[in-house]
C-alpha cells in the first residue's frame, strides 16, 4: 500500500512565480506549519516562521535547507499585539516585505461549557482572530503598494462538524472563517487574495497516513493526510495558479466533510 502513495512526499518546486518572495507562517515549528514552511522553501520562498516553542522552531529551521540569509525563525506569543508588531519589524528588516502571510497558529484548546475559563476563551480568540487581524493590518500596506498578495489561513472541519467538546476551538475557527471572506472583499480591489484551507485528520508524515489509518471508516479515503498535502494546497494558494480564487475555504479531508455518517450508519 505504501508504495501506491509515493505521490504523497514532498514534490520538487512547481511555481517559479514563488521564487525570492517573502511568507511568514505562524506556528511553524511543528504539524502542519512546519509542513508548510518546508514546502514553501521548497518553493524557494524566503520563509520566517514563528511559534512560542523556540526549540521547535529551531529544528525545523534546520529542515528549510533555505539558502544563507533566506529563513528565520522568531519565539512569538501572537495573542500579545506588541510582540507581533515585533515580528514584522524582524522578518521585514531580515527578509524584506511580507508577500504571503499563512496563519497556522492556534491554541488547541478543547473544553466542554462546564469548564470553561474566561481565560481559556479570550486566549484561543485571541491567537485565531485577534492575531489573524493584527497580521493582516501589518501585511496589507505593502501588499496594496505592489498590488499582490496572499494569506491563507489554516482553519478546521470543526467550524461545519462540530467536536465534542469542541469549545471553544470551533468557534474561534468559525469566526477565522467569516474574517478570511470580510478581508476578502475588502482586500480584492488590490489584488491580495485571502483564502483558508481547513484540514481533516492530518499525521506529520507518509508513515502515519499509511499504517494508522488505512482502515477507518470514518474518512473516504481510508487513510489520514500528510502535511505535505496541507502544503501543497498553501503553494497553491500563493501562487498565481490560484490568482482568481479569493473568500474560499478548501477542505483537505478525503472526503471527511461530504460523508454524513460512517459506513454501516444511516441517519
Amino acid at each position: 500500500m505504501a508504495a501506491d502513495l509515493d505521490h504523497l512526499v514532498e514534490k520538487p518546486a512547481c511555481y517559479p512565480d514563488l521564487r525570492e518572495q517573502v511568507v511568514l507562517i505562524t506556528g511553524g515549528g511543528s504539524g502542519i506549519g512546519r509542513g508548510i514552511a518546508l514546502r514553501l522553501a521548497a518553493e524557494g520562498m524566503k520563509v520566517a516562521i514563528c511559534g512560542r516553542g523556540t526549540e521547535q522552531l529551531v529544528e525545523t529551521l534546520g529542515l528549510l535547507q533555505a539558502p544563507a540569509g533566506a529563513a528565520l525563525a522568531h519565539p512569538c506569543d501572537l495573542a500579545r499585539p506588541e510582540q507581533v508588531a515585533e515580528l514584522l519589524e524582524v522578518v521585514v528588516s531580515t527578509l524584506g516585505p511580507v508577500d504571503a502571510c499563512v496563519h497556522n497558529a492556534m491554541n488547541m484548546k478543547f473544553t466542554d461549557l462546564a469548564d470553561m475559563t474566561q481565560g481559556v476563551w479570550d486566549e484561543t480568540f485571541a491567537t485565531a482572530c485577534r492575531a489573524g487581524y493584527l497580521l493582516s493590518q501589518r501585511v496589507a500596506p505593502p501588499m496594496k503598494a505592489r498590488e499582490r498578495g496572499a494569506i491563507p489561513f489554516i482553519s478546521s472541519l470543526g467550524t461545519q462538524r462540530s467536536h465534542l467538546p469542541g469549545l471553544p476551538y470551533d468557534a474561534a475557527k468559525a469566526a477565522q472563517e467569516a474574517m478570511t471572506r470580510a478581508l476578502a472583499i475588502e482586500l480584492g480591489p488590490f489584488s491580495i487574495r485571502v483564502n483558508a484551507i481547513s484540514p481533516g485528520r492530518i499525521g506529520a508524515r507518509l508513515r502515519e497516513a499509511t499504517t494508522q489509518n488505512l482502515a477507518s471508516p470514518y474518512v473516504p479515503l481510508r487513510r489520514s493526510g500528510t502535511t505535505a498535502e496541507v502544503a501543497a494546497v498553501a503553494a497553491f494558494l500563493l501562487s498565481q495558479q490560484s490568482s482568481y480564487l479569493t473568500g474560499q475555504v478548501l477542505a483537505v479531508d478525503g472526503g471527511l466533510l461530504a460523508q454524513l455518517s460512517p459506513p454501516g450508519i444511516w441517519v
